[in-house]
């Protein structure tokens, strides 16, 4: 690792977050700060610099801020609202930031033109960064591999997943690999101005992603197709999923289903040296989760 940095991870008790201050610990020479909002929850490795407040909260923001060179920017807003306050936070105490972006954005596109909202959110922050005079490298990572602890309910109550769309394929990514991206933009020069489309290393369609999991827990599980509007229905009648988002992700399925499979980028290798994280390497990592 090059100079030794003071680096503010925000977000920090969240599934990247809590990986990039893991890994920051074990091979970063500097301080490493942590913003979330129970510290005492938080059960973040020790040494951390542990401060309780989120990017809501302005004044919490500023106080984590001083004194430190480099943010990883997580974003946990819907919208680009709040955007224009924290990014002129952040200029006035750091000189970095690695920015959790969205694989929505699309290069080249004017934020109000982006295709998905989420796109347009996180376009409207990357401008902001970009023109705040901040040294920034953007991380757009394709699928989170986490999101198939939607299925864990499922699992755990038998050896079938139901949902709609079984045959879209993703290039899944693990929070791991996410991380030791931004660990890098964070620690070392030479990632400036850079916008960093990440996947995972291979391809694997929801039903294929099923019959992985059932491999590794050594369950015959498989997928069961749903229409939309029942796997909607079910969306909905599940507590721990938020009904606002029911729609948006059916929606984004459809359209992803309708696009060219995703490309398989590279950059987790090119960057850390590493091949990126297979998901039945993923599934092994969060077996637990599953049971």
């Amino acid at each position: 690792m090059a100079a030794e940095r003071t680096i503010l991870v925000t977000g920090a008790s969240g599934n990247v977050g809590r990986q990039v201050v893991s890994q920051l610990m074990t091979g970063h020479i500097g301080e490493v700060r942590a913003l979330t909002r129970d510290p005492r929850a938080a059960t973040l490795p020790g040494g951390v610099d542990v401060r309780q407040g989120d990017l809501a909260d302005p004044a919490a923001l500023e106080a984590a801020l001083k004194g430190a060179d480099a943010v990883f920017l997580m974003w946990p807003f819907h919208g680009a609202d709040p955007a224009p306050a924290v990014v002129d936070a952040i200029k006035w105490h750091v000189g970095r930031v690695v920015f959790l972006s969205s694989g929505a954005v699309q290069d080249g596109v004017a934020p109000e033109r982006q295709a998905h909202p989420v796109g347009r959110s996180h376009a409207c922050v990357e401008q902001l960064i970009e023109g705040s005079g901040l040294v920034w490298t953007h991380l757009r990572p394709s699928t989170f591999a986490v999101n198939t602890l939607w299925w864990a309910d499922q699992i755990r109550a038998g050896d079938v997943v139901r949902g709609a769309y079984g045959a879209l394929p993703m290039a899944l990514l693990h929070e791991a690999d996410i991380a030791a991206v931004a660990v890098r933009a964070l620690t070392e020069d030479g990632h400036g101005r850079t916008a960093y489309a990440l996947t995972g290393p291979e391809v694997l369609t929801q039903a294929e992603q099923v019959r992985t999991i059932g491999e590794v827990l050594g369950r015959p599980l498989r997928w069961q197709e749903l229409s939309r509007e029942e796997s909607r229905q079910r969306l909905l009648a599940d507590d721990s999923f938020p009904d606002s988002f029911v729609d948006p992700l059916l929606d984004g399925y459809a359209t992803m289903l309708d696009a060219p499979p995703p490309a398989i980028t590279g950059a987790v290798e090119a960057v850390t040296g590493a091949p990126a994280r297979t998901y039945r390497a993923w599934v092994a990592d969060h077996a637990a989760d599953f049971s």
